[in-house]
């Protein structure tokens, strides 16, 4: 269910501004805690850092929550996380990549509480020491340090209400004695995610129309274990496990089809109902494993790290796909097509990664490493297709099946050169280079003339970095940078699945798609560490992406209008912004405010009418739009008393209409409330969300062929939480560290 209704997640990673993931998007593993007090916001060499140490804004929140608050930061849909003009964010905590899959982390981050966290970097341009795709960002959260030999931890329960009631729970426990430390966290959580569609495609002569509901629902367990040993007092040795598990049974798919035919003056010639009734039982595993050593070789800093990993995705779906048409009583009693679908996906990689930072007494540093990642990814899809006659007896059955084995192998290389030249002056630059090999196999016996086929890939990227820090004077600072990446497409958006909706609706993944590249540029203006001024270019080549193509088809007699969500490459697009912004408190403290303002402008350049999985011909769609838009996103936290117990929030977001591949997304707008009571080690919460009811996509696109094409997707985000935060033990336990894990990168492409 979650791939067959693929709009929300193409919405949520097209608004650069404001906002959610193959997405995709947002990796990380448990976060324990956060305590804010006096809140600082800098621009440093190559990242903000915002300094949320003791602040009111901290204690009683959610991880997730803090984050959507912190400046250059946001999310439209509570689900991803992104920073102003990037693509995506990954989590890092105290400079190491995260270890969990994108859905898992969102979970996870909205049950953790926040208590223990210092500060929070943005790193909107990375360097060439981070393994990162595309225009992605990085968001490395940086916890307190802790003094002392003992145990702690927290306790979190909440409750969340909107069209259906969710709960989750979880524990995060630390402990530390002499030279071995042990950390881990469970969490366990159950809802309902709740869509409501108004689907709408055709031309002026013919027109579908599909409204209905989508109701998902989903539990979780997950949680990771941490041992990590002191070797010497210059070497450790670690070992973390991290695990998740998703169970979906029983998702709902309940849609009313109407195809409405009109004569050329525009006069309704006929009407034709059926409804659509898919039914899907799903359910995930992620279970990983690192081993890390981590040597330090001087006292200026300098250390090798090396990790290894292993990392295994399963991933089973079945799905049951209904067509039914009225029957002698105008019920929808009759099936006319039943189309079932089982859809398993096993990926298993093995990673490692060498990393080695030199540096001198000169303020001059030396980093260089590299990676090699192995993947194989492994997908079994049965189908089969029933055909009915009008009497609603079986007269056919067909059945489509195919394995597709996609073999791919990561080598990366990079140096990195960073310079001090003065209190003023630091510069970066660096390089990464990647060689790429996969190879996918495609089986299907239905195939009698080619029931084999092989795809190969085999590329290499040179990736270049440069970056500067200017500060003027104690108050002006200025910076530059400029990155090139590349994007890989997801693993399952290159099994050529089909999945779908409706008779006449479906979503077709692509083997044949290749890797983008971005181009990115970044200008920063800082005044007193309060104001900022960001100006931003990316430049994407070979967008991947979902098009929406149509075309006519005759059943029966009769014309209908097919619309396929096709993934494939799909042109170029630029994107220009400017922001102006502020982090600043007011009244002694009373009031602490994060406000950004910016423009954004899309060029779009692409055009398709062939599915390249199946070569079928489409109408031809072009999307050669320009766009210029408006985004405004304030966070307020007011403190009402003068102990410091009793705060409330007040967030609101706006996102003008803008140009996206599958057309104009009309304006979004959200203003969500929140209060907060402190009481010793206990923090009572009660947040709602979307007060006005105005986050509901809506997306419009009009072709010179004729062709429209219309999405409304409400999913019902104006809703209400409730939650206990308890915080126990020796609150100065500290970790021993925090870890990469080697197969890191892979994860974000497991979903």
């Amino acid at each position: 269910m979650k791939k067959i209704i693929i709009l929300a997640a193409a919405i949520s990673g097209s608004v650069v501004f404001a906002q959610e993931k193959k997405s995709d998007t947002v990796k990380a593993k448990a976060i324990e805690g956060i305590t804010l007090t006096k809140q600082v916001f800098k621009k440093q060499s190559d990242r903000f850092v915002y300094d949320v140490a003791a602040s009111p804004v901290a204690k009683g929140n959610t991880t997730f929550d803090l984050l959507k608050q912190t400046p250059l930061l946001s999310s439209t849909d509570d689900k991803t996380l992104k920073i102003a003009g990037k693509n995506n964010a990954l989590i890092y905590i105290n400079g190491r990549k995260t270890n969990m899959d994108a859905e898992s982390l969102v979970q996870l981050l909205k049950s953790t509480p926040a208590e223990n966290i210092q500060k929070i970097e943005v790193i909107t341009v990375p360097g060439s020491e981070y393994q990162v795709e595309s225009s992605d960002g990085i968001i490395n959260i940086v916890m307190k340090k802790k003094l002392s030999d003992g145990l702690n931890g927290n306790m979190r329960m909440s409750n969340m209400q909107n069209k259906f009631n969710g709960s989750s729970a979880s524990l995060s426990l630390n402990y530390r004695k002499d030279k071995l430390g042990i950390s881990g966290n469970i969490f366990t959580g159950e809802n309902i995610q709740a869509q409501s569609y108004v689907l709408k495609n055709g031309t002026k002569l013919i027109s579908n129309e599909s409204v209905g509901d989508i109701n998902d629902p989903n539990k979780n367990l997950g949680g990771y274990l941490n041992f990590d040993y002191q070797l010497t007092d210059n070497s450790n040795l670690a070992l973390t496990w991290n695990s998740w598990y998703n169970k979906s049974n029983d998702s709902t798919v309940d849609l009313l089809n109407t195809l409405r035919n009109y004569d050329t003056d525009g006069n309704l010639k006929s009407t034709e109902q059926n409804k659509s009734q898919n039914r899907e039982d799903a359910h995930y595993y992620n279970n990983s494993l690192n081993l890390n050593y981590e040597l330090k070789t001087d006292s200026l800093g300098s250390k090798l790290n090396v990790n290894a990993a292993y990392l295994n995705y399963r991933r089973f779906q079945f799905s049951d796909n209904r067509t039914l048409v009225p029957g002698t009583l105008n019920d929808f009693s009759l099936l006319r097509q039943k189309i079932t679908q089982d859809i398993p996906q096993v990926i298993n990689n093995f990673s490692v990664t060498v990393d080695y930072i030199q540096k001198f007494k000169n303020d001059f540093t030396v980093s260089l490493g590299g990676n090699f990642n192995k993947t194989k990814t492994d997908n079994d899809t049965k189908n089969y297709n029933y055909s009915y006659n009008g009497n609603g007896d079986l007269i056919a059955t067909k059945p489509d099946f195919n394995h597709f084995i996609y073999d791919e192998s990561i080598y990366g290389v990079y140096l990195t050169l960073e310079k001090k030249f003065s209190d003023k002056l630091s510069g970066k630059v660096g390089a990464r280079y990647e060689i790429t090999k996969s190879l996918g196999t495609s089986d299907n016996p239905q195939n009698t003339e080619a029931p084999y086929q092989e795809i190969e890939r085999n590329y290499n990227n040179f990736l270049p970095y440069l970056s500067f820090n200017y500060t003027i004077n104690d108050k002006n600072n200025i910076s530059y940078a400029f990155s090139s990446r590349m994007r890989r497409p997801s693993f399952w958006e290159l099994n050529p699945v089909k999945n779908i909706l409706t008779q006449d609706n479906y979503t077709q993944n692509n083997p044949f798609v290749k890797s983008s590249s971005t181009y990115n540029q970044e200008l920063t203006y800082m005044f007193k560490s309060s104001y900022f001024l960001i100006l931003n270019h990316s430049y994407f080549k070979d967008i991947i992406t979902q098009v929406p193509l149509q075309r006519e088809i005759v059943r029966d007699g009769v014309a209908y209008r097919q619309l396929a969500y096709i993934r494939t490459n799909f042109g170029d697009k630029q994107e220009m912004s400017a922001m102006i912004g502020m982090q600043k408190t007011f009244f002694k403290q009373y009031l602490t405010t994060n406000f950004n303002i910016g423009v954004q402008h899309n060029i779009n350049n692409g055009t398709l009418n062939t599915d390249p999985t199946t070569g079928q011909v489409f109408d031809t769609y072009i999307n050669k739009t320009k766009s210029t838009s408006m985004v405004i996103q304030s966070n307020n936290t007011i403190r009402l008393d003068k102990k410091k117990t009793w705060f409330l929030g007040v967030n609101y977001f706006y996102v003008d209409k803008q140009q996206i591949e599958l057309g104009m997304l009309k304006n979004l707008m959200s203003l969500d409330l929140s209060i907060k009571k402190n009481w010793n080690d206990w923090t009572f919460s009660l947040n709602v969300t979307d007060v006005l009811r105005t986050n509901v996509v809506e997306i419009e696109d009009y072709q010179s062929s004729g062709n429209y094409n219309y999405v409304r997707n409400d999913q019902f985000r104006r809703g209400m939480t409730f939650s206990i935060v308890y915080n126990f033990g020796n609150q100065k336990v500290k970790k021993v560290r925090d870890i990469e894990g080697a197969s890191d990168a892979i994860k974000s492409r497991t979903r």
